[in-house]
């Protein structure tokens, strides 16, 4: 596929690294030279110096034969004048734009056709804020990420020297929990090593855990694996930008939120925009300040802005002073993979978060659903599964008859009847599809229409698993 991304920033950079080690053609334009000769030095990717909302630009980035436009500047106005240009002017198939604004996505006449011509929005300051938000409601867990419309859900934990399962094999795991409660470990990293979970694998302390079942039982699931913390009351969040503000006005409703910001205008600005938190103009590395506000007293620190360094040096200061819990965005993922599981226990690729609807669109028909995982080094993808047993390699056949692609690993299975039932919901019965969710076995067989999760402990495999769920030519 010919893609032409506009933007070679943070996220830019994220969906062109992700895109061109896919085999499609990839143009990148920006108008910082530097951006793009970084991005040209380790990838196979052509890139274009220059304003990305004019027409002479987009044609020298080959926009005339392009089948797909990533616009991800930090500019709206760019993205959306972008897409409306390779509309009109070059019939570009699909067209994606990165908007920052709530304006713009709250109305979506404003991206038809007949306007700026948008075929998909992304915000990503708004999947990092749904993000960090799923983070403290399970405070234990280092990645926490859904599939099937919330129906499964993936946690990442470290084990805990005294959990009940380290020091054992997986297969133990069935006793504790019961028969009535399907889990899996679907991979295990230990000291950054992807190691092979089968049943008689034992978790050592340490070792970064993905647990995946049934949204319903993820807490018992998580017991097994982690100290059940307390939940988050108190938070306290350094940076006012748009993530800063959005994760604010999410939590102030249901938690006690403090935040603080250095620059007074726009601290006055998110002080009259929210109603219960508490707005400090101030330097979060400042040992006073955070020692006068109780950190110690904080349940979770979030250290949300644009400087890497200021966020490591803040929430490593907020850990040492007594905070339970700190976070700090991250856009360099050497950094992250440093200071993870140090002085801070979380370390978020922001880029990495915010590109997985953007994949599941770009790889569309199959995908329904993407999830950068340990900071872009691995996948997990959700997957409709068309056609039948003559033009698929998957319908009607048992997973231990599939094609063994080392290091993917089928994780789960949701199955929606043909037939709905019904149910009683708060006094009322409605007839309501019960999906069944299946932790599958090596003899459990696959049918047209399951959504399959499929774990990916090297992004490379992607293309290999895709490839293997394609329905043939002669599906209709």
């Amino acid at each position: 596929m010919k893609i032409v991304i506009l933007g070679a920033g943070q996220v830019g950079s994220s969906v062109a690294e992700a895109l061109a080690s896919e085999i499609n053609d990839v143009t990148v334009v920006d108008q910082n030279g530097q951006y793009l000769a970084q991005l040209a030095d380790h990838l196979d990717v052509r890139t274009v110096t220059g304003n990305a909302a004019l027409p002479s630009v987009l044609r020298s980035a080959g926009i005339e034969d392009a089948e797909m436009l990533v616009a991800v500047t930090q500019s709206d106005q760019t993205n959306l004048v972008a897409c409306k240009i390779a509309r009109g002017m070059f019939n570009v198939p699909t067209r994606i734009a990165r908007l920052r604004s709530i304006d713009f996505l709250r109305d979506q006449q404003l991206l038809d056709d007949d306007m700026f011509s948008v075929s998909h929005a992304i915000c990503p300051e708004q999947e990092i804020t749904d993000y960090i938000a799923r983070l403290i409601a399970f405070p234990e867990a280092l990645q926490v990420l859904e599939f099937a419309d919330g129906r499964v859900t993936l946690v990442c934990v470290r084990a805990y020297e005294g959990g009940l399962l380290v020091g054992k094999s997986i297969n133990t795991m069935k006793e504790h929990l019961g028969a009535a409660v399907e889990a899996r470990i679907v991979a295990i990293f230990r000291e950054h090593w992807p190691v092979d979970p089968v049943g008689t694998t034992v978790i050592e302390a340490g070792d970064e855990v993905f647990l995946l079942a049934a949204t319903r039982f993820i807490r018992p699931v998580l017991r097994e694996l982690q100290r059940m913390q307390e939940p988050v009351k108190r938070v306290m969040i350094v940076g006012g930008g748009n993530i800063g503000a959005r994760v604010a006005e999410t939590l102030e409703t249901d938690h006690e939120v403090k935040l603080i910001e250095r620059d007074p205008r726009r601290a006055e600005t998110i002080a009259a925009h929210l109603s219960r938190a508490l707005v400090l103009c101030a330097e979060a590395t400042d040992e006073k300040v955070l020692a006068q506000e109780n950190i110690d007293e904080m349940d979770m620190f979030l250290a949300l802005t644009n400087d890497d360094e200021d966020n490591i040096m803040a929430a490593s200061l907020a850990k040492r002073l007594g905070c339970q819990r700190v976070l700090a965005l991250i856009n360099r993922r050497a950094y992250a993979d440093m200071v993870q599981g140090g002085p801070i226990d979380i370390g978020l690729s922001p880029a990495q978060i915010s590109i997985g609807s953007l994949l599941a669109y770009v790889r569309r028909g199959d995908v329904a659903r993407v999830h950068s995982l340990r900071r872009g080094a691995a996948e997990a993808l959700e997957l409709v599964v068309h056609g039948d047993r003559s033009t698929s390699k998957v319908v009607g056949r048992r997973i231990d008859e599939l094609p063994v692609i080392k290091g993917a690993r089928i994780a789960a299975i949701v199955r929606r009847p043909k037939e709905t039932g019904v149910v009683r919901i708060d006094g009322f019965l409605v007839d309501q599809p019960h999906d069944e969710v299946i932790i599958p076995h090596h003899d459990t067989v696959i049918e047209t229409g399951d959504h399959v999760v499929v774990f990916c402990t090297r992004r490379l495999l992607v293309a290999q698993v895709e490839k293997l769920f394609q329905v043939g030519a002669g599906f209709f």
